[in-house]
């Protein structure tokens, strides 16, 4: 099928290696029979490139094929072509560029004329990278959203599944609308799951705690890699069940996720909050395993 390009919209620097070809720019990947185009059947999972470093990438891409098996769908790229690929393609950037590297398997076709059931011999795959800067960590503020988490008799939480994100997307919207740039979300048990779009991390008398996984929410790759960090260095860090008031009442709040790292909580509701020093000793520590210190 010829690589056809989509310029509706304006689109930073992109490379996507598709059908076994690299294109430039928001190169057209589906159709509109195409199962994963309107019955959602599509995974991804996102690394990053920034200062010269990749870290985790080989976690990340590895992850891609685990979400694929539990997903249903068929893991057609080897992990090792996978990062051969990723750092082909970083090439193709100015050195020192920040990227975002997205590797994503989808269902061409479903079952019986095209039905909800997908055909993993279907499975079709790209990846693509983009320039993506880096967020400069000058806080967020937060507030509870009315959403919650599902659990995984109600959707896919143990994949990385594009199918999930509508519901962090309207959460984000809707705490937009009352000023605030993120919301925390709840599980079905009414306990703190993560933010919209990053794990979260909570300081209290100087002991760091995180919620635990339950199976509502992905543990991200950078978050274990921080709590590895901190432990390490001698801190305190406890998975465990929290509430809301557990998070109104912290010394400090911040994030870990793989687009922006870990980032600040400045203000959660009315409450001021400032970046604290766990907090730092947090970044400071992913920087230096990112650059290999």
């Amino acid at each position: 099928m010829p690589a056809v390009v989509s310029t509706h919209a304006p689109i930073s620097e992109t490379w996507t290696f598709f059908e076994g070809d690299w294109h430039e720019g928001n190169v057209g990947i589906m159709g509109p029979r195409t199962h994963a185009a309107w019955l959602g059947t599509m995974l991804f999972d996102g690394a990053r490139a920034f200062e010269g470093v990749t870290p985790d990438l080989d976690l990340h891409l590895a992850r891609i094929n685990q979400s694929a098996v539990r997903f249903g769908l068929k893991p057609v790229v080897s992990s090792e072509e996978w990062m051969a690929l990723s750092l082909d393609g970083v090439k193709r950037f100015a050195a020192g560029t920040p990227l975002y590297i997205r590797p994503m398997y989808w269902a061409d076709t479903g079952m019986v004329g095209g039905g909800v059931k997908f055909d993993p011999e279907s499975t079709r795959w790209c990846l693509s990278l983009y320039e993506a800067p880096m967020p400069e960590p000058k806080g967020i503020s937060v507030t509870l959203s009315p959403q919650r988490r599902p659990t995984i008799e109600c959707a896919p939480v143990d994949a990385k599944a594009g199918c999930l994100y509508p519901n962090n997307a309207r959460a984000i919207w809707e705490a937009s609308t009352r000023g605030f740039d993120n919301c925390l979300l709840r599980d079905m048990l009414g306990n703190i799951a993560e933010l919209a779009n990053a794990n979260v991390f909570m300081v209290k008398d100087g002991v760091i705690f995180t919620p635990a996984p339950n199976g509502t929410f992905l543990a991200g790759v950078t978050r274990r890699r921080v709590i590895g960090l901190l432990r390490e260095a001698g801190a305190e860090v406890v998975e465990t069940t929290l509430t809301w008031p557990d998070f109104l009442g912290a010394d400090e709040i911040f994030s870990a996720g793989n687009f922006s790292k870990v980032v600040p909580v400045i203000r959660i509701e009315e409450r001021e909050l400032q970046p604290g020093p766990v907090f730092r000793k947090a970044r400071e520590l992913y920087w230096a395993f990112a650059h290999g210190g």
